[in-house]
């Protein structure tokens, strides 16, 4: 069934851009020695991998620190309950310190030829959202790297207000649950979607294309579901196997 469906897909599908698809390591590159998503090893090793991009997650403390961790909870205490002082010594599972955004900008800014794709995580409230964007914003501008940071979010409030904030941004949706039209119309630049809504909705990838949005698949780690968003003309692909999707494109290129 499921051959099925990506054969669907294919068949529905244009080329898009043209443009070969491109490379963003999940988390950062942390399936690898020393390394643990989210962490500065894991950027340092997407770095190393040559990889186009290198997606992590944020999350605001409650005293209004941007820090990066993908979980709402980090060893018993919600980060967005407890201010940095008592988050900062904790550690992750390689020993390192739990890395602020400052510290992950500091880190990315040694190679602007890394994008760094900043996923803002939904907060309790709306405000507390707000909060999280100017936080984030801000920082990205203080380091002089807002053409390095592309930003996406499963909220849509979080992804209006960037645009809102910071127009020439690149703003990209997680959800899945928006057609690419009323992403545009929410004046968004690109759908971010679990790989599963492509096969769902054959035409998206193509009617993303059309209205200029850019289109990424996540997270995909099987060689044949890499190579089937590779035909269908995805622009990016996010996977926490970076190395074998690079094998895949260069073998593409021959």
């Amino acid at each position: 069934m499921k051959k099925m469906l990506f054969m669907g897909l294919l068949l529905g599908l244009a080329v898009g851009t043209g443009a070969q698809t491109k490379v963003i390591a999940h988390r950062g590159f942390w399936d690898t020695s020393g390394s643990v998503q989210n962490s500065i090893t894991a950027l340092q090793r997407a770095q190393e991998a040559g990889v186009y991009g290198s997606e992590f997650d944020v999350l605001l403390t409650s005293d209004g620190v941007p820090v990066v961790n993908h979980d709402d909870v980090l060893h018993g205490l919600r980060i967005e309950d407890t201010p940095y002082d008592q988050l900062k010594d904790l550690r992750l599972v390689n020993g390192e310190m739990l890395p602020t955004l400052e510290a992950y900008l500091e880190q990315g800014k040694k190679d602007p030829s890394v994008r760094l794709v900043l996923e803002i995580k939904p907060h309790s409230t709306v405000n507390r959202e707000d909060c999280a964007v100017l936080a984030v914003t801000g920082l990205v501008a203080k380091h002089g790297m807002e053409a390095q940071v592309e930003y996406i979010s499963f909220s849509l409030n979080v992804c209006r207000k960037l645009k809102q904030f910071v127009p020439e941004a690149k703003v990209a949706y997680l959800e899945g649950n928006l057609s690419p039209e009323d992403v545009k119309r929410a004046g968004l630049d690109g759908i971010d979607y679990h790989y599963s809504f492509f096969t769902k909705h054959p035409g998206w990838v193509e009617q993303a294309h059309a209205l200029g949005l850019t289109v990424n698949a996540w997270t995909v780690n099987r060689t044949e579901d890499m190579q089937q968003l590779i035909d269908a003309g995805v622009d990016f692909i996010t996977t926490d196997n970076p190395l074998l999707l690079k094998e895949l494109l260069n073998a593409k290129k021959k």
